[in-house]
Order: C-alpha cells, then structure tokens, then sequence
C-alpha cells in the first residue's frame, strides 16, 4: 500500500535488519505493536484469536471539515428507502430526478464528502456503501435532491460513529454471498451486493468479518430478476478471482469458492442444470461463470434469502432494518471498550496526518 505495510517475522532480528537498512535510505517509523497500518487502528484479542479494526475519531474529523452539526434526532438510514407496494404485479423504475441542478461549488462539496467517506466505507462501516454508490452515481450532474441525499447520509454517520469490524482466525478459505436487487436503480438499473470473507472449508461456510463488500450498479439493464441473480454472481466472481490467487501465494490453498445465492434459477444456470430457452436474451458474459465452475474454481449453492448476508448491500432498508443487521456487520464499542480495558490501554487519538509503517 504505498509507502505502508506490514511484515510478518520470525525472530526480532530479522525484522530488525529490514528496519535498519530502510531507515538506511528513507524517513520510517516502526511500530512493533501492530496497532496501526493505513488509518486504521487494529486491537489485537490474542486470547479469542481476533483483531478488531477502527478508525476513532475520524468521522469526528470529516464532519468537523464539512461544518455539520449532530443531528437532533438520530438518523439510522443512510439513504431514503422505497416504501414497498404490496400486492402490485408491475414493478416500475424510480422516477428521473427533476430538481435544481447544484452550482459549481455545491457540485465541489457534494464529491469531497463521497471521497472522504468512500475509504471509511471500504475499510471499516460497510453499512455505507449502498448510499455511496447511490449518490456517487449522479455525481456528475448533481441536483438539490442529491445533496439531499448526502445531507441525510451525513446524520447517519453522526449518529453512528467509530464503526468497528471483528475479524476471528480461520483456515483462510475465501467465502462469498452474492444477491441482486431487480429494478431498484434510476434508468432501469439493478444492484449487485456481495460479502466477502474468510472461514472454513465447509458445506455452508460460517460467517466472519468482510474483507470486501461489493455494492455496485448493474451497468446493462437486466431483463429478469434471474439474469439480475446471475449479473451479481458474475460481478463477485470476477472479484473472487484475483483474491484467490493472493490467497495461494501467500500459502492459503483454495478449495472451489463456495459462493452463495438465493435465486435457484440462477444455480441451475451456472451449474448446466437448467438450459434456458433463451439464452441469448443474457448477457454472454454471465456465460464465464459455467466454465469457471467446471474448472472448479467456484462451488455455487442455494440457501434461502434469508440467509443470504448479501442482500443488506443490495437494497435501501428502512431504518429499523439497519438497526436489526448493523450488530451482525459490525462489532458493539462495549466489545472493543472492555478488551482495551482488560488489557490496560487508553482509546487511540485519530490522526489523518500521521503515516506508520
């Protein structure tokens, strides 16, 4: 990561001659804990065999740069959501945003507050993402209605700072859920959501922290709630790949990816179960998932929707929904509050002009 990272050692010495002879060519700073690497401060629970990560004070810091006040109401939505009309057998797009376009500098303001909280959102509150990659996606020409948006996803991160996500040891075998949302986007457009993370080499893997989310817009228009399913398994997959690789050359040896969907269509496709009549309405590039599977590389498999953790990033919830599946994302401050109690040490101060390797 630039100009940080950290090392795995075996013997002091070791790692000691490699500080010498960098500090020999270049200004560096050590820290031996491993408590802090990108911003990120990381606890270590040696005895449970988990590392939480946090950023203190950061979301502190930005509303603090943006001039925005804590709200008077807790805000526990990121984004509006759509109010579900039951019993309809038409599901249409949203509407074209009609409102104000934003001057020049509200166009300015509405980018730094997507760009300063898009690495917060990767790196510790996944809750986020969804409302980002909603805004983010009218960037470009903005509207009053869209700084709308970022007003109220900037009261939901006042109320809900220092996010902190538990990473628990496992065998390091990567796992992926994969849901789509059908028709939930402007311009007839479907959302793709994944969770990524490491676990066991399992018939149902178990869960644990995500080492990547996946809250991305379907750039083609799906035809079908089943080409959506499989327009999010081809986006996760393609994601999957890479992180395979890493995961053997770091000596991590991967097994077919189990990977999780609830739309059994989308299965029987993947796997050569199913032979749709019209195959060529979809997208050949869905098509790469089958060869992938033949060549064992993946494990599709259907558990219901319920099950499926995906889902939270494919979608705007209403607020008591984010109130029910935040504490599974992420971990409770009293957690991390206790650990850094029993182990005698003081609540870091967050800095974003502080560098550590």
């Amino acid at each position: 990561m630039v100009d940080d990272f950290g090392v795995k050692y075996v013997g002091e010495e070791h790692a000691q001659h490699l500080l010498d002879t960098i500090q020999e060519h270049y200004k560096c700073k050590a820290e031996w804990d491993g408590g802090r690497y990108l911003g990120l401060t990381l606890d270590w629970d040696y005895e449970k065999r988990e590392v939480h990560l946090s950023m203190p004070g950061y979301v502190h810091e930005a509303l603090t740069r943006f001039d925005w006040d804590h709200p008077k109401r807790p805000q526990h939505q990121p984004h509006e959501h759509t109010i579900p009309a039951y019993g309809n057998k038409i599901q249409y797009a949203p509407d074209e945003d009609k409102s104000k376009p934003l001057d020049k500098a509200g166009k300015k303001r509405l980018q730094q507050i997507l760009g300063t909280f898009l690495y917060y959102a990767r790196a510790v509150d996944s809750t986020m993402l969804p409302a980002l990659s909603a805004i983010a996606s009218s960037q470009a020409t903005p509207t009053v209605a869209t700084m709308q948006k970022a007003e109220q996803f900037l009261d939901y991160a006042a109320s809900h700072p220092d996010a902190i996500v538990t990473y628990r040891a496992s065998d390091m075998v990567l796992s992926i859920h994969s849901d789509a949302s059908y028709l939930t986007e402007k311009g007839a457009r479907s959302r793709a959501g994944g969770h990524f993370y490491m676990s066991n080499n399992a018939q149902f893997p178990s869960n644990n922290g995500a080492v990547l989310n996946v809250a991305s817009i379907i750039k083609a228009v799906m035809t079908s709630a089943a080409e959506a399913e499989l327009g999010a398994l081809y986006i996760n997959a393609r994601e999957a790949v890479p992180m395979r690789i890493v995961l053997e050359e770091m000596g991590h040896p991967q097994p077919p990816t189990p990977t999780q969907t609830d739309n059994t269509t989308a299965v029987g496709i993947v796997t050569n179960k199913i032979q749709p009549r019209r195959t060529k309405a979809m997208d050949m590039r869905f098509h790469w998932l089958r060869d992938r599977e033949c060549q064992k590389q993946f494990r599709f498999y259907w558990r219901p929707g319920t099950l499926n953790l995906a889902d939270y990033w494919t979608k705007h919830h209403c607020a008591a929904h984010h109130q029910t599946i935040r504490p599974e994302i992420l971990t409770p401050a009293r957690i991390l509050a206790e650990l850094r109690k029993r182990q005698g040490r003081d609540p870091p101060v967050f800095s974003t002009s502080e560098r550590v390797c």
